[in-house]
């Protein structure tokens, strides 16, 4: 596919997260007026509940609610249908053009506020490189993924109370910790609080016990960017036997934006081959990743931003899809508004590798930064930046930042 041209010329620049083909959805404010829906197009924001205010676009009222949930709850059809009425908006001369053209907002003078209402948050652990990378830290490369992982998406439940847009502060946890050489634990702030470079995907439709392998893609609304904060200390202490608990529970970051599963359809990749054949109900019948590049950056306080891992989302082991199906094998119901974490995305090279745990592998070998400094783990007053998008033809369709700047602890 090219580029969909508009009318609105930021939105046909090369460089633009934004064009006419992707048309993510967020929820913008001004000054402190409460939220509104929105879509990004070029450089500006399309003031969507203005529109169906105006008669413009209906669909229910939903667009004017101030979050997305009610209108993914439509269903399919309307997520077809708005999309289809606001590619025409933006690329033809019609009658409503200065109606639509009166709903633009600068980007650069909103604020962002969450999407959607995170209805149940899930984390898994579906990249292969960053599981077998993980395990050989642990328990050496000959052990190091689980006996389970080739069969199973693994995952835990997260706290969907804990989810933050892009753009919000993080403080630093306390918790107990434990080293190797300590007798027992004591209580005080992560020294190796970490993030983990994820996609999300979102939820839209509703479901009652299982959901096939065939169907699950068509539930998913879209994807947002999702760095996973992890307090790599206070994990290793708490994870045996149940899992992550308050290591995770400190924060999540989205982006802003929730690219739509129809601007990411073109890019569309295969799973990887198996090594052991799947169970039938993970068998998908056709290509389930997309191939989005991914990047992470960090910022020190006072300092310029450096790029620590280039990757790509096809790299993963099992996609959202399978990770829905799964989670919905036992009956469990999802809801409009559920986030599903890919897990940490990482490639097979250093440069690849999407968490500081991976990049520093433990803290043995510091990542060297631009003016002589090093990180094993994030420091405080340090910003981490993850940014995607996938590359078309003369075009790319992109999430925008997912940014959080690490606080003190408190006290």
């Amino acid at each position: 596919m090219s580029l969909i041209t508009s009318w609105l010329e930021s939105a046909n620049a090369p460089d633009t997260d934004f064009p006419l083909n992707n048309l993510p959805y967020g929820v913008f404010s001004l000054g402190g007026a409460p939220g509104r829906c929105g879509v990004a197009i070029g450089d500006s924001i399309l003031d969507v509940a203005a529109l169906e205010e105006a008669g413009v676009l209906s669909f229910q009222r939903t667009l004017t609610t101030g979050t997305w949930n009610a209108f993914m709850a439509l269903g399919p059809a309307a997520w077809s249908a708005l999309r289809s009425e606001l590619t025409a908006l933006l690329s033809e001369t019609t009658e409503t053009r200065a109606q639509v053209e009166a709903a633009l907002v600068p980007m650069a003078q909103v604020r962002m506020q969450m999407p959607f209402r995170v209805s149940e948050y899930t984390d898994f652990y579906a990249s292969r490189n960053h599981a077998f990378n993980v395990g050989s830290m642990f328990r050496g490369p000959e052990n190091a993924l689980p006996p389970n992982w080739l069969h199973i998406p693994i995952g835990y439940n997260g706290r969907a109370s804990s989810v933050v847009v892009s753009g919000t502060d993080v403080r630093r946890p306390t918790g107990q910790l434990k080293g190797p050489d300590d007798d027992a634990p004591r209580f005080g702030p992560s020294q190796r609080f970490d993030i983990e470079l994820e996609l999300g995907a979102v939820v839209g439709t509703a479901s009652e016990g299982p959901i096939d392998i065939r169907q699950a893609a068509a539930n998913i609304f879209g994807y947002v960017l999702l760095n996973d904060w992890s307090a790599r200390d206070i994990q290793a202490w708490e994870y045996q036997p149940l899992g992550p608990f308050q290591s995770k529970a400190t924060a999540t970051s989205i982006s802003p934006w929730i690219v739509t599963a129809a601007a990411l359809e073109p890019f569309r990749v295969p799973t990887p081959e198996r090594e052991i054949e799947l169970l039938d109900y993970l068998k998908e019948d056709g290509p389930s990743l997309y191939d989005i590049a991914l990047e992470v950056a960090i910022t020190p306080e006072g300092g310029t931003e450096q790029v620590l891992s280039r990757t790509n989302y096809r790299e993963m082991y099992y996609s959202a899809a399978q990770q829905l199906c799964h989670h919905t094998a036992s009956g469990c119901p999802m809801r409009v508004g559920d986030l599903l974490g890919s897990g940490t995305i990482s490639g097979p090279d250093r440069e690849s590798r999407g968490s500081l745990l991976e990049l520093s592998w433990g803290g043995k070998e510091p990542i060297e930064l631009d003016g002589g400094t090093t990180r094993s783990f994030i420091e405080d007053g340090d910003t981490l930046t993850l940014r995607g998008a996938a590359e078309g033809n003369g075009y790319r369709v992109g999430f925008g930042a997912c940014t959080g700047k690490l606080l003190p602890a408190r006290g």
